[in-house]
Formats: C-alpha cells, sequence, structure tokens
C-alpha cells in the first residue's frame, strides 16, 4: 500500500496536529513502514487458533484477580458536589463539546 503526504497531512487534521512539511516528510516513510508491518498479520494463518476469551483462561474459569469485589458505600450527590468546580441545580456543569 502506499502511503502519501497527503494522507499524513489529513491524519494531522483528524488528529489535530500542525505538521511542518519536513514533519510530513519524515512522517510518511515512517508510517508507510508501520502499515506494512501490520499488513503481514494478514499473512499469517490463524485457522488452528482458537478465539481468545477475555478475562477467562482457556478452561473458562475466572482469572485471579488483585483484590476482592466489594461492594463499598458511594459518596453521595451533596459530597460529590462539594469539590465540583462549578455544579448547578444537583448535577456537574461541563463545558460543551461538540
Amino acid at each position: 500500500m502506499r502511503f502519501t503526504e497527503n494522507e499524513i497531512e489529513k491524519l494531522a487534521v483528524l488528529a489535530r496536529l500542525e505538521l511542518t512539511a519536513e514533519e510530513r516528510r519524515a512522517l510518511t516513510p515512517q508510517i508507510a513502514a508501520i502499515i506494512a508491518y501490520v499488513e503481514q498479520l494478514n499473512e499469517v494463518d490463524t485457522s488452528a487458533v482458537e478465539p481468545a476469551i477475555g478475562g477467562l483462561t482457556p478452561e473458562g474459569e475466572r482469572t485471579a484477580s488483585s483484590r476482592d469485589d466489594v461492594v463499598q458505600p458511594s459518596l453521595g450527590q451533596r459530597v460529590a458536589l462539594e469539590e465540583a468546580p462549578d455544579p448547578a441545580y444537583g448535577y456537574f456543569r461541563v463545558p460543551k463539546v461538540i
């Protein structure tokens, strides 16, 4: 797959990065090499590999956790809002993000 400086610029816009022309020229071959390396995974025969079971052992049992999952009382609305920088009407007020 051919990766161009134009695609680097598109990625930079999406990531909200300001890149100089020199940085784009330097990143183009580096990202192309990374993509080529990852594309090698498509060539690996995984037909004999069983799907992973997240968080469970191959036998389907739970893995050991570092601590017990114990229910604890929550802070409550009043205490939580005491530390909020801008509470309003019993809620956290945050800046609008769109």
